[in-house]
């Protein structure tokens, strides 16, 4: 099933995004490389969709956690994340999530996964003071392992990282961030809490840059980078004179200290990619109802993943799903309306197979959903959620996921590849 969601990826490469991308080229270029220093990153004739997601879950304080990345459209991996359950030196109940974001190279990312944890361990001592010494030294680590990634960087070689990261305590939940990857907590519900990219137009990244001499172009730091915030990117911290949370791009995380509630359900961490596609409340939403069904967290993030990509998203994408005791829990109502709704698309993809003189394609038989009304559809993801549902009713009615010709979708300037046959497996 889940190779059945990845070639309805392929396959739905939605109108228009041809010219997004191409837009997206052009003004990259135009911005002399814009955020991957060196010239853009190419898009790929089909994605890269394997994934291998993989979780944890801490019972003794009632902490599940699942992963998940996909390498997608882009011509190279450049996340990168990472999870510890348990905190050497720590009591019980704390435990460190992040995601990576590299972009001029996955080089940035891989050393922040690797050793950023290590970084916090070590600015937080076997005591921590909470809230506030916690979130000094959060602030202490990122700058830290920034000044370490530096001493091993090669002199003029471009590249960067954002970065988001939870650390969990028996008390309070630390959200720390710099740059575009995005966190959101969910508490009774609803949204309770979600980050803010740093984007060099937001009034205090602006004040910065302008105070280090520098300027704001095409909404880039010198017409170049994305984002004003990032670990890595050496060649924009190197005003004499400033530290090195005023440079051009700073290393300085924004921490935010939240008050542990009952009524915490999970915290959703997640590279940019994922948000291109899905909107912080959409994702809370469709985050919940997969859970209702008793989805195991790592494999809610490899469909979520999936979601995105037919979706339309571009980008690499990686997500850390941390649930809390609060967290939606399985829901035979929930159940047996989704096991309705599969029956209902397996019905109506039959019918579309039955009733076409010419057997239609896969993309004809999903643009055709798209346009009826299909209740119950999962909030937040909809009929995208339901991709693999989809292709395995194809599958069954036509006898083939997809005619020959239908497996590659090709890209502006991008050259065209046989695909991968094991896709079909």
């Amino acid at each position: 099933m889940a190779a059945l969601a990845r070639l309805l990826g392929r396959l739905l490469w939605p109108a228009g995004k041809e010219e997004e991308a191409e837009e997206e080229r052009e003004e990259e270029e135009a911005a002399a490389g814009s955020r991957v220093p060196g010239g853009p990153q190419p898009l790929l004739a089909a994605p890269r969709c394997v994934q291998w997601p993989h979780g944890g879950a801490a019972a003794a304080w009632g902490l599940r956690f699942g992963a998940s990345a996909v390498q997608g459209w882009r011509a190279r991996m450049e996340d990168a994340h990472c999870a510890r359950l348990e905190l050497p030196g720590l009591p019980p109940g704390w435990a460190f999530f992040a995601v990576f974001d590299g972009h001029g190279g996955a080089r940035a990312a891989r050393f922040c996964a690797r050793h950023l944890a290590s970084h916090a361990l070590e600015a937080l001592g076997p005591a921590p003071c909470e809230p506030e010494g916690v979130r000094g030294a959060l602030r202490r680590a990122f700058l830290s392992a920034d000044a370490r990634l530096r001493a091993l960087w090669p002199r003029g070689d471009p590249g960067g990282s954002t970065a988001v990261a939870l650390l969990v305590s028996p008390r309070f939940l630390y959200l720390a961030h710099c740059g575009d990857s995005r966190a959101v907590l969910s508490r009774a519900g609803a949204v309770a809490f979600r980050t803010e990219d740093h984007r060099p137009l937001r009034p205090r990244e602006r004040e910065r840059i302008r105070d280090a001499g520098g300027t704001i172009r095409l909404r880039r730091v010198e017409g170049s980078l994305a984002v004003s915030r990032a670990l890595g990117d050496f060649a924009f911290k190197q005003v004499p004179g400033r530290p090195p949370e005023q440079q051009l791009v700073s290393a300085e995380p924004e921490v935010t200290a939240l008050a542990r509630r009952a009524e915490d359900e999970f915290v959703l961490l997640a590279s940019d990619g994922v948000w291109d596609a899905l909107s912080g409340a959409a994702l809370a939403e469709l985050v919940a109802s997969r859970l209702a069904l008793g989805l195991a967290p790592e494999l809610l993030c490899a469909q979520l993943l999936d979601t995105c990509l037919c979706k339309g998203s571009l980008d690499n994408m990686t997500c850390i799903l941390v649930c809390f005791p609060g967290a939606p829990g399985p829901s035979e109502e929930a159940v047996r309306r989704e096991q309705a709704l599969d029956a209902v698309l397996g019905r109506r993809v039959a019918e579309l197979c039955a009733s076409a003189r010419v057997p239609p394609t896969l993309n004809a038989v999903f643009r055709t959903l798209a346009s009826e009304h299909v209740p119950d559809l999962p909030p937040g993801g909809g009929l995208h959620c339901k991709a693999a549902v989809i292709a395995q009713a194809y599958r069954e009615c036509c006898g083939q996921v997809c005619r020959e010709g239908e497996l590659r979708r090709p890209h502006p300037g991008a050259e065209t590849t046989e695909t991968n046959p094991s896709v079909l497996k």
